[in-house]
Parts: structure tokens; sequence; C-alpha cells
């Protein structure tokens, strides 16, 4: 959910399949690089089944949530930095050692991780591979970008987009694969170290930019490159192509009049239509995360046994749901975001986002005053099967009535032992410990250590992958469209480098707060909770992101000037006027 987007239209996605076919060293300049978009995809998915099994083999993960937070973010806060330098790199050295450095801390990342003797150490894992995801994030569709042929580019980008989702799908797939082998999650996380050693190797082999050549003087390699992407008939003009875009954007920089970045954002900041299009770019950027979508990507496992199936192997068959619907939306959104309109798939999305969270909220309440309750005589009956080191929970007092969930809360982390015939008869209240688990488990019970048993976790199953239905197709793409349209060419970079930094940020915040939350208010008022932001963002979005369909850059410039500028009306290109939208272009009645 952290990648860019370029829409493509049919028509290039033929072209770029007739392209492939007759000039195919393309296709292996975009392979290549995209395997960087797979492996961002794999290492964002992958923690979320990994987490399940490094909770069973580490007490302290299983009593910290926020420990259990920290290794899923630490990745996310790798990817702040990483794509910080990145920027930085990308410009001094190149995008070929760019993604060759993203590989190498992959490939390191996924070594320290398999062999981690403790949480420390996966955490220092998944720092590193945070880095190599922040720089593969903004160097990989750049590189595939600068080294297709403009008519068929958007339909190369888009792959980076599918391959980030598909690595994600990858990731629970080959989650599932590894649960019945010995190391579970150190095959899960080690495995993503083979395709970076491939694309490390591959790009050694592979040519850098040609824009990025051209651009620093070294035009000889960059015509050299370019005779093998595109047919002899058209090289020249593809050389002259870039020589006017490289002038123009040379002669951009210079009109901004400012060295460093504190100047260029001084510069930027006043100019009214700097400020407008970044306060709608970050505003995108910032609801695509707190709306919640990366507590299902990071947690969705977790999220199923909160709806109360206790088995890992249940819970990550049933997250693979959630991540092929994620995967099919990204590809729904290529075809509809140029005919519904940028804004208004966005409010209709959020407008699905909103329903759904309300359903989540619903069922997990329901859910938690269903709860089987605690029997006395089941928990002693358990607990003396091995006295040594089957243990009561240390709260637990059979003179209070005492439910699942009251069982689950309690201070010194205790789990639930289901009844033996139907598991929303009254079962066990134990500490949570491996004896305990075995005991239950050996007594042929579910053990739960998340949510409880009960009769609603199917309706919570239809929430989810109706929530991700409505999320993927509109918050996922479109903020990320939105923001390579609305800035002026001038301040593009520094504009969206400011509403990509808001984005990780704000995943950082949801991703290290979520477990948390579900502990202090409850999974109910957690899931409220992102609907009430998700409502408000809703409102944010709609008073304050114009529609950028169908105009160009320097008409969207113009219509952010007008003194009359209203979000919600629509500006129609080559007109001199904006008129108020129909309810058909923005989705909902303006105020």
């Amino acid at each position: 959910m952290e990648g860019g987007v370029t829409v493509a239209d049919k028509a290039e996605f033929k072209e770029c399949l007739r392209l492939s076919w007759t000039q195919p060293y393309i296709l292996q300049l975009v392979l290549s690089a995209g395997i960087g978009g797979l492996l961002f995809g794999y290492d964002t998915g992958v923690i979320s089944g990994a987490l399940l099994y490094i909770r069973d083999d580490f007490a302290a993960v299983e009593k910290s949530t926020v420990l259990r937070e920290t290794i899923v973010s630490m990745a996310v806060a790798g990817a702040i930095v990483g794509a910080a330098f990145g920027g930085w790199m990308n410009d001094k050295f190149g995008r070929r050692p760019s993604i060759i450095l993203a590989d190498a801390l992959f490939f390191g990342g996924a070594v320290i991780m398999a062999f981690s003797p403790t949480p420390r150490v996966i955490i220092v894992g998944r720092v590193f591979v945070g880095l190599g995801v922040g720089m593969a994030s903004m160097t990989a569709p750049l590189y595939i970008s600068e080294a297709s042929p403009a008519r068929i580019r958007g339909a190369l980008v888009s792959t980076n987009g599918l391959l980030i989702t598909g690595g994600q799908f990858l990731a629970y797939l080959i989650n599932l694969a590894f649960t019945k082998v010995p190391g579970t999650w150190r095959w899960m996380l080690g495995i993503a170290g083979v395709p970076a050693l491939v694309q490390f190797v591959l790009m050694l082999m592979l040519p850098e930019s040609p824009r990025w050549l051209y651009r620093k003087g070294r035009k000889e390699e960059a015509a050299a490159i370019l005779h093998k992407i595109y047919p002899a008939n058209e090289v020249e003009e593809e050389i002259d192509s870039m020589r006017r875009s490289v002038e123009e954007e040379v002669l951009l920089e210079g009109s901004i009049g400012e060295s460093g970045f504190m100047g260029k954002l001084r510069k930027a900041m006043g100019s009214k239509v700097v400020r407008r299009g970044l306060t709608a770019g970050v505003i995108v950027q910032v609801a695509q995360q707190f709306v919640g979508i990366n507590t299902v990507m990071y947690y969705s496992p977790t999220i199923v046994q909160l709806a109360g199936y206790a088995s890992n192997n249940t819970a990550m068959a049933l997250s693979l749901i959630t991540s092929g619907l994620n995967a099919i939306g990204s590809i729904v959104s290529m075809f509809f975001v140029d005919r519904a309109g940028r804004r208004r798939l966005m409010l209709i999305s959020l407008v699905g986002i909103v329903v759904w969270l309300a359903v989540l909220g619903g069922t997990f309440l329901g859910a938690a005053h269903h709860a089987p309750p605690v029997s006395d005589l089941e928990t002693r009956l358990l607990a003396n099967q091995n006295q040594t080191q089957t243990q009561t929970c240390p709260e637990f007092n059979p003179n209070v009535r005492w439910s699942c969930m009251d069982c689950l809360k309690a201070a010194s982390t205790c789990g639930f032992c289901a009844h033996q015939g139907d598991k929303l008869l009254p079962g066990a209240c134990l500490a949570l410990n491996n004896a305990s688990r075995h005991a239950c488990r050996a007594d042929h019970r579910e053990f739960y250590t998340e949510g409880c048993p009960n009769n609603f976790g199917w309706l919570a199953l239809i929430g989810l992958g109706a929530y991700i239905v409505s999320y993927s197709p509109g918050m996922g793409t479109v903020p990320w469209i939105v923001n390579s349209e609305i800035y002026p060419l001038r301040f593009r970079g520094i504009c969206g480098g400011i509403a990509a930094v808001a984005n990780w940020v704000s995943n950082l915040i949801v991703t290290q707060t979520f477990l948390s939350l579900t502990k202090a208010l409850g999974t109910s008022a957690t899931f409220f909770l992102f609907c009430a932001v998700s409502l408000l963002a809703l409102v944010i979005v709609f008073l304050t992101v114009p529609e950028t369909k169908g105009l160009q850059f320097e008409e969207v410039e113009r219509m952010l000037e007008r003194e009359d500028y209203k979000p919600w009306k629509r500006y129609h290109g080559g007109s001199s006027s904006i008129e108020p939208a129909k309810n058909s272009d923005i989705g909902l009645t303006p105020p």
C-alpha cells in the first residue's frame, strides 16, 4: 500500500505486448528491476504470518504487544530512512547502484532474521529490510520509467505496482507452505534473500538508466542503451526527445532560484498553487494509512484470530483471501480510475471503508458479549493434569464471574482453553506458557490467546474482505496518482517527497499502535475508532481534494491559482472557467 501507481490504457498494454516481443531487451530490463517491487511486497507481507510463530517461539514476544508491534513496524521506520537516502543516492550515483544496494540490504536483512537468536536481532534484520524497501519503493519504478519507450511507459511502470501486491500475495502463500516445516518463521523470512540475490546478479549485467546518463553528460553511453531499447528508426527521435526533456528539467530547476532543501521548500510554500496542491496531496496520503489498511496487511492473521479462529494455519489460509482481493483491486483500479475520476473513486472508496469498518466493529462487539464463560471446574481439571508446569491464570477468582474476554485481558497474560466438546461452552483460563498450550491441545481442545470462540467469525471475515474490496481500487491506488498530477512540474520532486514521507510516517504510527489499541480499548472499539477516522477523512477529502481527471499539468496549475477555487467544483480542460461538478462527477452533492 506504499508504492506508486501509473495508469495505462488498453491500447498501451497491447503495444507493450507487441514491443516486448519484438524488443525482448525491454522486458529483461523491466522484469529485472521489477523484482524490487516483488521484494517490497513480500517483505511487507510476510511478517503477518511469521509473527504468529515468532510469538510461539519467544515468550517475551507472546507477552508484549509493544514488542510485536516493534518487530512489524521497524521495517516501516527503516523504509522512511531508506526512501530519503535513496532519493539522494539516485541522483548522485544512479538508479542501478541504488537497486544493487537495496538488494544487499534485502539479502542481509533476510539472513539476519533467518538466524536470529532473539527478538532484538529480528528487529535489526527488519530495519535492514526496511531500508531496502524504502530504496526499492522509489528506485525500481524510476528505473523502469526511464528505461522504457515513452508510448508504453505507463503499462511497464504499472507492472511494478502489480508486482508489489503480487509479492504480498506470494508472502501469504509462502507462509502457508512453511507452516509444517521445522523453523517455520525462519524460512518465511529468510527465503526473501533468494530473489534479492537473483536481482543483484541481474542488475550487475544491466546498464544504468539512459536518462540519468544523459543528465550526467554521458550521452554516448545513453545512446548505446537506447539503440537496444528502440527500433533503429526511432532512436534519433528518442535521443532528441530526451535532450529536450532534460533541458526543460534543468531550466525548471533553475527557475526556482534556490539551492538546498530548505531554500526550495521556502520557495514552494510561497506559492498558493503549491500550498493548495500539497494540502490535497498530503491529506490523501495520510488518509490512505489512517483508514487502517496496514493493520490488515501486517496483522491479517492476528485479526482472523481476534475473530475467533485459534489455529495459526487457519488464520493464514483465511488471510490469503484478503491479500488476493488487494491484488485484484489494484488491477480493477487501472481500468476505472480514468473513467470514474480520481476524486469520485476516493469518495466512493471511503464510503465503503466507513461502512465495513462499522460492520467489523459491531461484529467484534457482538463476539465479545457472547464470549464463553470461564469454568472453575474446567480450569482446575487442566491445571491438575500437570501441576508442575500448568497453572491457572493468577488473576482468576472462581468467586467472580469471568468470560473468555476477561481471561485474555488479564494483566499477567493468560490464555483460554476451550471446552472439549463445544467451544461455546465454559472453558479454562490458564497462565500463558508452552506447558498450558500443550496441555490444552493434548486434550483435543483449542487454545485461544487473541480472540475468543464465537459464532460471528464468518461475518468478520466477510467484513474484512469487503473492506479490502472497498479500499484497494480507490484509496489504495488513487492517492499516488493524485500526487503525480497535482504539483507544478518545478516543485514536483520536493512536494512528492513530502507527501511520501507523510505516507510512511502515518504507516508507522498505525502499525506501531494497532495491537496496543486492541489491548487498551478492545478490538471492537479499535475498529470503531478507525471507522470514525475514515468518516473524518471522507469529509476532509471532499473539502480539500480537487478532480484532476482529464486535465493537463498546466490546467491543474491554473485551477489551483484561481481566487474562486473550490475543490468540489469541476474544472473542464480547455475552458477558462470552473464549473460546479455534477453529482455524477464527484459522487456527492457539495455543501
